[in-house]
């Protein structure tokens, strides 16, 4: 018995050391002969995708086929990076059944790319694409395409404001479309802008941006008339220093530009519905504070609100008290004891507040 069972592990050995070594030494080693060819599309091909066609096809991609020297299943993607980064991010926007040579590529997977390779929304950003093949760990390139695309965004649109003024208010640089305030349309496809932006000097200068970047269309300048835009020309001027509302069309091309300073209101704050008790704005924090001895109301008929200029033009209120405001919105219900109030206006159209007792 004991033989026997020798004679099965020495069997099971032979076995064993015949699979790990001479099959593997057997083995194909796959290596590529010919590079697939991307014949479509040209260079210079321009998109300009949309919302309204996500679904569609923008492109069909079709190339030659790679040849990896024998008769194997070859993987194939189409991929796309910002020009001149030699595919340092490829974005794969899309990818054939094994050893086709073609693919349809949708509107929403280009636009998704372009975004994602920070190309700006609405303006044309220079792109490259190329075709890779793949055999198990074996790879091949195809020819690079160069390509425009213009992606688009279904958020809200925004306007920068640079200026000289910048660095002064607590913004990081002077005449930076990238790193300074923005206005936000009242949604995806609208024209009416609002915001709030510190100027620290008076006649400090600003122009208006579509895009964080100068671009030429995109820039707005000082009209003709008092309240007016133009697509380009002199500078914009704040009147006096101070915090203002920026409001903007740029279907009708118009602003407006109020100062407002801020303080609570209400029968909860120490002065009633009649006086205002002030706030302080901190540009390094680019927020409203004050510390404030409240009482206890309730909402929706007694509380506080936050209000400028000490009159009902500009109020806000918390319809739904989820710590955002809305315009003209409900009273905030208050409680006695001390607190230190902040009102945050820095982004626009998602205006907040915070109450912490003392």
């Amino acid at each position: 018995m004991k033989n026997i069972t020798r004679s099965i592990i020495a069997l099971f050995a032979v076995l064993t050391l015949s699979c790990s070594v001479e099959d593997v030494q057997d083995r194909p080693v796959i290596e590529g002969v010919d590079a697939p060819v991307l014949t479509a599309p040209t260079s210079g091909a321009a998109y300009v995708l949309t919302p309204a066609n996500a679904a569609s096809q923008v492109e069909r991609f079709t190339w030659k086929s790679a040849n990896f020297g024998g008769d194997v299943q070859v993987n194939y993607v189409v991929q796309m990076d910002t020009k001149g980064n030699a595919f340092k991010t490829p974005q794969i926007i899309g990818s054939a059944l094994p050893s086709e040579n073609q693919v349809s590529v949708t509107v929403e997977s280009m636009n998704g790319a372009a975004l994602t390779l920070k190309a700006v929304p609405f303006s044309p950003a220079e792109m490259e694409v190329r075709i890779k093949a793949t055999v198990g760990t074996a790879s091949l390139f195809s020819n690079v395409v160069s390509i425009v695309v213009t992606p688009y965004t279904t958020e809200s649109p925004k306007l920068w404001v640079p200026g000289g003024y910048a660095e002064a208010a607590g913004y990081p640089k002077n005449w930076d479309p990238a790193s300074s305030p923005k206005l936000a349309a009242s949604g995806y496809g609208k024209v009416d802008f609002e915001g709030y932006i510190y100027f620290n000097d008076a006649n400090a200068e600003y122009k208006f941006t579509s895009f964080p970047a100068w671009s030429q269309p995109g820039e707005y300048a000082a009209g003709a008339t008092a309240g007016t835009l133009a697509l380009s020309g002199a500078n914009l001027k704040i009147p006096a220093a101070g915090y203002y509302k920026m409001e903007v069309d740029t279907e009708k091309l118009t602003y407006k530009a109020t100062k407002l300073s801020w303080g609570i209101v209400g029968n909860g704050t120490p002065g009633g519905w009649t006086t205002d008790t002030p706030m302080t704005y901190n540009k390094d924090t680019k927020t409203w504070t004050v510390v404030a001895t409240l009482t206890n109301q309730a909402a929706p008929d007694n509380g506080m609100k936050f209000r400028a200029n000490n009159n009902w033009d500009y109020n806000f209120g918390d319809t739904g008290a989820d710590g955002t405001l809305e315009a003209g919105g409900t009273n905030i219900s208050t409680t006695a004891g001390s607190y230190l109030i902040t009102l945050d206006l820095s982004n626009p159209r998602a205006y907040k507040y915070s109450m912490v007792k003392q």
